[in-house]
């Protein structure tokens, strides 16, 4: 493995994909009114904001997802610089 750090481009994207992914883990895409998943990472801060809109009778949280899935981002990204 390389000791080269990973690009801010690669920290954005496997932040993202974590993201998204445990969303579409939770719900389906076809019943998502709404999913955005915004990532920056300057200057060493990484930060993700996750949007859900689920429809009214979805059985998970919207905002326990949206909580789940910003954590499950800065984890891959923790997993990235390891």
């Amino acid at each position: 493995m390389s000791d080269a750090e990973p690009t801010d481009e690669e920290v954005v994207e496997t932040a993202s994909a974590a993201a998204e992914g445990l969303v579409l883990d939770r719900y389906k895409q076809s019943e998502l009114t709404d999913l955005d998943v915004t990532v920056t990472f300057e200057d060493g801060v990484l930060e993700v904001d996750v949007y859900v809109n689920p429809p009214d009778d979805a059985d998970a949280d919207a905002e326990a997802v949206a909580d789940e899935a910003a954590r499950a981002a800065h984890d891959a990204v923790e997993e990235l610089f390891d």
